[in-house]
């Protein structure tokens, strides 16, 4: 699977398809910071960096944009209308009880999670479900996937047991 995310990316400077590798919601730094340290050679800073600046982007996209998006969508064509009562809907689900009990901080846990499916794309969506105001949630976002970074970092640099595909 690395080896098609890398092909896609071959032609761009390393950072950037670290960068590139991150904006993607299935990749997002969890696979993107283990492949710029250990394929790419970057440094450990710079593959933090540059992980962290991609999800964070994708998480700001979708905190800023999504409501508009959505309504114009939703208004326009029928089947987006479904697909974003069925997401909205989903993500109340998947975060409704850590909202009710950690409140705004829950879109920080959600970010700081690096776990497939409930990392920094679910904290977003949460902060955009939930309504929680832009000065509040870009900072907790920003802080949660500086910890997920340092997290995927610290494993990375620790071992090659949790990412054996990259070795």
């Amino acid at each position: 699977m690395h080896d098609i995310i890398i092909s896609w990316f071959a032609g761009f400077p390393k950072e950037i398809a670290t960068f590139l590798i991150a904006l993607i919601p299935v990749t997002e730094l969890r696979a993107a910071l283990p492949l710029a340290y250990k394929v790419y050679s970057l440094s450990a800073f710079s593959a933090w960096l540059w992980s962290v600046l991609g999800t964070f982007t994708a998480m700001v996209v979708i905190v800023v944009l999504l409501d508009p998006i959505a309504q114009f969508l939703s208004k326009h064509i029928g089947f987006f209308k479904k697909f974003f009562n069925w997401l909205f809907e989903h993500t109340r689900k998947r975060t409704g009880a850590k909202m009710e009990k950690y409140g705004e901080w829950a879109v920080f846990i959600l970010a700081a999670i690096p776990i497939p499916f409930l990392g920094g794309m679910t904290g977003a969506l949460a902060a955009f479900v939930f309504g929680i105001p832009l000065k509040k949630s870009i900072p907790l976002l920003l802080f949660g996937t500086m910890i997920s970074g340092l997290i995927v970092l610290l494993i990375t640099l620790g071992s090659g047991i949790f990412f054996p595909i990259i070795d």
